[in-house]
C-alpha cells in the first residue's frame, strides 16, 4: 500500500504507475476521501474538546440539552469517519506500487528486457523427447492415473522422478541455509488478511483456493505466510534483515489458463517451492543489494544443476501490481524450444509492510515499516521439466547433475530393460 502522504504528493506518478501497470485508480477519490475523513476528525476533536470543556460546570438543563446535542452529533460524525474510512481503505488497496526508473515500460512480456544468459543451450545428435515422453517411457510419471484422481492436471511422480523432486528441494534448502537463512515449513493455509497484506489480494483472487473454513484460504507460495510472520510487530533494528528459507505445498487455481500446458507439468494446480523471503529496514539501496543477492542465490542453483537459463528484467505490464522491480528467470525446456519461466525475483519497498503493518525500530527510537522482498528459489515439479529434456541421452537414460547425486544415490535415470 502507498502511504496517502505519498499519493497526494507524487500524484501523476502514482497515476502513471496505474496505467503502466495496466490497473485503473481513482486517485481523485481517494485524495477526496482524505480531505473528508480529516474534515471530520477535525470536528470531531473540536466537539470533544467542547464536550470536555462544558464537563466540569455544574449541569442545568440547557448544559444537559448542549450535552445530549453533542453525543448524537459525536456518533454521527463517528459513523460517518468509519464509513469513510473503510471506502478509503478499499480505494488505498487498489493502487499497485511505483515501479523503480529502470524499469522498462511495456504492456506484457514482450516487452521484457534480457538481462544476460548462462549456459549452452543443447543441441542433440538425436531426436529429443519430452518430458512426458521420457516420464511415460521410464515409468516416472502417470498423469492419466493423475487426473483420475485429482482432477484436471493432476499427477503422479513416481520412481526416481519422485526422488529427483524431493531431491532437487532439499538440494536447494540446504543451500540456502549454509547461506545464512532461518528454515521454515509454512503453513499452506493462510487467513485473507495475509492475501490482502502480500497483495495476492484483490488483484490474484482469482488464482486462489478457498476452504470451507471461514476466512481459510490455500496459498500458492509461501511468500503470503512467511512475509505476514511477523505483521503487527515492531522489530529492532539490530535484527534486520531477517533472511527465510521456506518450504511450502503451493496451489493455484490458474484461472485465465484454460487450454495453455494441458500436458505434463509446466502449469499444475498443486507444487511444492523453496521461497526466499527477507524483510530489511527502509533503505532502498539496501534493498536493491539484497534483491541482487536472492537473484544471485538462484542463478546459482540452476548452474548448480547444469541448467541453461536467462534473466530477464520484467516491464511495468508484466511485473505485477506489488513490486518495485522484478526479474524472471527462465530456464531452457527442449520441448517448448524456449525459455520458460522457473523463478520469480521481486522487490516490494514498504508497500507490503503497510497493509500488514510490519515496522521496525530505529537505532534513534523511531518507528519505520519495513522493506519486503522475496524469490523463488526453487519449484518442483515444473523444474523437473528442464532437468529431464536437457539431460537426457541418445539411449534414453537422464544424467543426473553431479549437485544432486548425493540427495538421490544415483548418477543417472536408466532406460527400463
Amino acid at each position: 500500500m502507498l502511504s496517502i502522504d505519498y499519493i497526494r504528493e507524487n500524484k501523476q506518478k502514482v497515476v502513471d504507475a496505474a496505467k503502466n501497470k495496466n490497473r485503473e485508480v481513482d486517485v481523485d477519490k481517494i485524495l477526496e476521501l482524505d480531505e473528508e475523513r480529516k474534515s471530520s476528525i477535525h470536528k470531531i476533536q473540536k466537539l470533544r474538546e467542547e464536550r470536555n470543556s462544558k464537563s466540569n460546570q455544574k449541569p442545568d438543563e440547557a448544559a444537559i440539552a448542549k450535552g445530549k446535542t453533542i453525543k448524537d452529533e459525536l456518533k454521527k460524525l463517528e459513523a460517518q469517519l468509519l464509513e469513510t474510512e473503510i471506502k478509503l481503505k478499499q480505494l488505498l488497496l487498489q493502487v499497485p506500487n511505483v515501479p523503480l526508473d529502470q524499469v522498462p515500460v511495456g504492456k506484457d512480456e514482450k516487452d521484457n528486457k534480457q538481462q544476460r544468459t548462462w549456459g549452452k543451450v543443447p543441441k542433440f545428435s538425436f531426436t529429443p523427447k519430452t518430458h512426458t515422453e521420457l516420464g511415460e517411457g521410464l515409468d516416472l510419471l502417470d498423469t492419466v492415473r493423475g487426473s483420475k484422481v485429482s482432477g484436471y492436471r493432476g499427477y503422479f511422480l513416481k520412481n526416481e522422478l519422485a526422488q529427483l523432486h524431493i531431491a532437487v528441494l532439499m538440494f536447494a534448502y540446504q543451500k540456502l541455509i549454509k547461506a545464512g537463512f532461518t528454515p521454515l515449513i509454512a503453513p499452506a493455509l493462510v487467513k485473507s488478511f495475509a492475501l490482502e497484506g502480500t497483495a495476492q489480494f484483490p488483484w490474484g483472487r482469482a488464482e486462489v483456493y478457498e476452504t470451507n473454513d471461514k476466512d481459510v484460504f490455500l496459498s500458492g507460495t509461501s511468500e503470503v505466510p512467511v512475509t505476514a510472520l511477523h505483521s503487527g510487530e515492531i522489530l529492532n533494528e539490530k535484527d534486520l534483515p531477517k533472511k527465510y528459507v521456506a518450504l511450502s505445498p503451493c496451489y493455484r487455481k490458474e484461472a485465465g489458463s484454460y487450454g495453455k500446458d494441458t500436458k505434463g507439468l509446466y502449469r499444475v494446480h498443486e507444487f511444492w517451492k523453496i521461497e526466499q523471503v527477507v524483510i530489511s529496514k527502509n533503505d532502498q539501496e539496501e534493498g536493491m543489494k539484497i534483491h541482487a543477492e536472492l537473484l544471485k542465490n538462484a542463478e546459482e542453483i540452476l548452474q548448480d544443476l547444469e541448467l541453461p537459463y536467462e534473466v530477464m528484467l520484467m516491464c511495468t505490464g508484466d511485473m505485477g501490481e506489488p513490486q518495485q522491480i522484478k526479474e524472471d528467470i527462465n530456464t531452457w525446456m527442449p520441448s517448448r524450444n524456449s525459455y520458460s519461466e522457473t523463478m520469480s525475483n521481486s522487490l516490494m519497498g514498504d508497500f507490503q509492510a503497510r497493509r500488514l503493518d510490519l515496522k521496525y525500530r530505529t537505532k534513534d527510537n523511531k518507528t519505520q515499516f519495513c522493506y519486503t522482498l522475496n524469490n523463488t528459489c526453487i519449484a518442483s515439479p515444473r523444474i523437473l521439466i528442464a532437468l529431464l529434456e536437457n539431460h537426457q541421452q541418445e539411449d534414453g537414460s537422464i544424467k543426473i547433475p553431479k549437485a544432486l547425486q548425493p540427495f538421490v544415490g544415483f548418477s543417472e535415470i536408466k532406460t527400463k530393460n
